[in-house]
């Protein structure tokens, strides 16, 4: 769960530290597309789960998007019974805070939300954390909804991985998706709302920054 605002931002600094000398930060200037697509596997409104640390950054940057229709924060990867905030941060019910995106896919393509997902939202070298957030509940994953999905979420992992985009081995988990739940109503739009959170300011406003400076593109 989100800490504290003032031990978050002590942590910071060690996180930061800790990613530099690991090398965890994309090694590319020109960040790979995803893998062609037949395009006569998705159309029409689609949606897709993805995860990949703290809900509130990740809505923030796909509801920029051009094409996507809304997004909404909550829980993947457990059970209904056990999709709550508070019981999600034990870190033991399976759940990772993630997103459902609604998409037009006449306008934005699965691909492209994976390139944006793994350029710009999180970074898919970290196992099991992002950033100051620790534990399963904070991990990379993309929850695909059919075969095509996970064909080209595994194809996409694989060319990032070849083209050594990253000096470290991506980590995201790629697994079907079991079942999505909304995470309460306090979540939803949470940096639109409080743009000037301390952990929206440090940690989420300069992914949106990274995004409008590398796909103005793509934004609506």
């Amino acid at each position: 769960m989100k800490r504290d605002i003032f031990l978050i931002i002590a942590a910071a600094s060690i996180i930061l530290g800790v990613a530099v000398l690991s090398g965890s930060k994309s090694m590319s200037s020109e960040f790979p597309d995803p893998p062609a697509q037949n395009t006569m596997r998705e159309h029409g409104v689609k949606t897709a789960i993805l995860a990949g640390g703290c809900f509130w950054g990740m809505e923030g940057v796909f509801e920029k998007l051009n094409g996507v229709r809304d997004v909404v924060s909550g829980y993947s990867g457990g059970t209904k019974e056990t999709a709550s905030y508070y019981t999600v941060g034990s870190g033991k019910t399976g759940h990772a805070e993630s997103i459902k995106i609604t998409y037009d896919s006449s306008i934005i393509s699965f691909g492209t939300l994976l390139k944006v997902f793994f350029s710009v939202a999180h970074d898919p070298t970290e196992l099991n954390y992002q950033g100051p957030d620790v534990g399963t509940q904070y991990r990379s994953a993309i929850f695909y909804q059919d075969e095509y999905q996970k064909q080209v979420a595994g194809d996409y992992i694989r060319i990032l991985d070849k083209a050594k985009v990253f000096e470290l081995s991506i980590v995201t988990e790629v697994s079907p998706n079991k079942g999505f739940y909304p995470a309460e109503a306090y979540h939803q739009d949470f940096m639109k709302r409080n743009p000037n959170y301390p952990y929206i300011v440090h940690w989420d406003k300069p992914k949106i920054a990274d995004l409008e400076k590398k796909y103005p593109d793509l934004l609506k």
